[in-house]
């Protein structure tokens, strides 16, 4: 069988996790644990529907910025992260990899800019990808070989892919930084061309095809190389480090031992009945 690789933003589910969980799930050392517990169940759940050939979760450095941040100085600007979020973000990749699972996190790259160097290599090598993510960002890797994951409901998956990125968007799926470049986006701060709005960017790509097109036809001659700018900064960098994405064969009972230790035991017993399963279908 032909199976998928499965790529996931860490930091999205880790977020969404953190503010969906009550804050008295606890670790040892009375630490928090509510993103890790969340983190984790969607990640079992997501593995269980997927059954990819690989795993890698990709995670921001938030201590370092990135040549977004340097180029836009606004750029996502006035996120403040709970010292209690930060510190499970820390710890979060450990229990990827205990998982046997691999995860990509380097200064200077978001999560984003490892998913689209995944897809990007799973797709020269003949592969299939899909790709989790709370950012609609993502939808410039959707593909015939790329499926793009997105939460819409508690437990709901929509799956994507460029006939989904049209009818959302009205775009293709790369036109989508150009898309995001004309429209803006409020969550990083990017400012968008002035007077333009979701319709009418869409409007604007499908008569010129392209935000550059556009520009070299005369529009927005007083903004262009801030539009530019903005595209850039929308566009997922391919060329983020990966580590090795070889198949892969889940080590469960590795991260209910790590689990365990932190004192998460619901959990632990979780990973491990997980474990029994997957032996008993192997024999």
């Amino acid at each position: 069988m032909n199976r998928s690789l499965l790529v996931v933003d860490g930091d999205s589910f880790a977020h969404r996790s953190y503010h969906a969980l009550p804050k008295s799930i606890r670790r040892r050392g009375d630490r928090g644990a509510g993103a890790i517990v969340g983190f984790a169940n969607f990640l079992l759940r997501l593995y269980t529907q997927e059954r990819p050939r690989a795993v890698l979760v990709g995670w921001d450095t938030l201590e370092a910025p990135t040549y977004r941040h340097r180029a836009l100085p606004g750029y996502q600007g006035g996120r403040v992260f709970d010292a209690e979020l930060l510190d499970q973000l820390a710890v979060l990749p450990h229990l990827v990899a205990a998982c046997g699972f691999a995860y990509a996190k380097a200064p200077g790259y978001e999560a984003d800019d490892f998913l689209a160097a995944a897809v990007a290599q799973e797709e020269r090598r003949g592969g299939t990808a899909v790709v989790a993510s709370g950012d609609r960002d993502a939808f410039q890797l959707a593909s015939g070989s790329t499926t793009i994951l997105q939460p819409v409901r508690a437990g709901e998956m929509a799956r994507i892919g460029p006939a989904e990125v049209r009818e959302r968007y009205g775009v293709e799926p790369r036109q989508v930084p150009d898309f995001i470049a004309l429209r803006g986006d409020s969550s990083d701060k990017i400012p968008g061309a002035k007077g333009v709005g979701p319709r009418s960017a869409a409007s604007l790509l499908r008569r010129y095809g392209s935000l550059e097109a556009a520009l070299e036809q005369g529009r927005f001659a007083n903004q262009a190389e801030e539009l530019r700018l903005y595209r850039a900064i929308a566009t997922m960098d391919a060329s983020a480090p990966l580590p090795s994405l070889g198949d892969q064969t889940p080590t469960w009972r590795e991260a209910a031992a790590l689990a365990r230790e932190w004192e998460l035991n619901r959990l632990a017993d979780r990973l491990e009945l997980i474990a029994r399963t997957d032996a008993s279908a192997s024999t």
